[in-house]
């Protein structure tokens, strides 16, 4: 018998006023998260890839059908306990690394763990163990603007697994890269991945990164389909 899923939708519906129209994005889809499972997401550019993960972070309204993250419908809570349980489940990562410009590499990837309530000595604490982890410990004290660009995603990579979510949702996380940068940010997501028994779902271009995950679905004409 399979693990309840860490996330799942279930007939999933979005669309769009366009005018007079109503444009359909996604047309019933059905996906369920197991934990540390390993999936991938493509689909042609304006297939509504960003959209589905949006909607599976609660980060955008649902047409219809229903989005649970451990079990929990996020469309029959409050704003306050989905802010909450949001901050404990799910980790972001996205193609602009979204650093806040005049905080330190620690304090952006502190932030989560503040939100969350926790004291000052033991996000500083569990922020720096992460950083060393993805190899930027000399760069601690540093601010985005002093950071590489593989620098700033593997700081990003950081910030989403501080918390130790059970599901990191990752957007084209390597999308602004060099090919051998990407490459390295992309190992490193899949160590902490397994390191960090997070399950990992990244919408991503390239067919590449795409065959190193368990499962990889395409997005096509509103549908999601499994390939592997």
């Amino acid at each position: 018998m399979s693990n309840p899923a860490v996330l799942e939708c279930r007939d999933l519906k979005k669309s769009f006023d366009d005018g007079e129209l109503q444009v359909s994005v996604l047309q019933g889809v059905n996906l369920g998260i197991q934990p540390a499972e390993r999936i991938a997401i493509m689909g042609a550019s304006g297939s509504g890839k960003s959209t589905l993960l949006h909607l599976l972070g609660g980060l955008d309204q649902l047409s219809s059908g229903s989005v649970f993250w451990d079990n929990v419908d996020i469309n029959k809570i409050s704003e306050s306990r989905l802010a909450t349980l949001r901050n404990r489940t799910l980790g972001f990562i996205y193609q602009f690394h979204h650093l806040l410009g005049e905080f330190t590499l620690e304090e952006n990837v502190a932030m989560p763990l503040l939100i969350r309530g926790e004291s000052v000595g033991m996000a500083r604490r569990q922020s720096r163990e992460i950083i060393e982890r993805v190899n930027l410990g000399h760069r601690l004290l540093h601010k985005p603007g002093e950071l590489s660009g593989g620098e700033r995603q593997r700081a990003a990579v950081a910030r989403a697994l501080v918390t130790h979510p059970k599901c990191v949702l990752a957007d084209e996380p390597t999308g602004n890269l060099d090919s051998k940068t990407a490459e390295l940010v992309f190992d490193l997501m899949l160590d902490l991945n397994r390191e960090y028994d997070a399950s990992l779902v990244i919408v991503t271009h390239d067919p590449k990164l795409a065959q190193r995950m368990d499962t990889v679905y395409t997005l096509s004409d509103g549908v999601l389909n499994t390939v592997s």
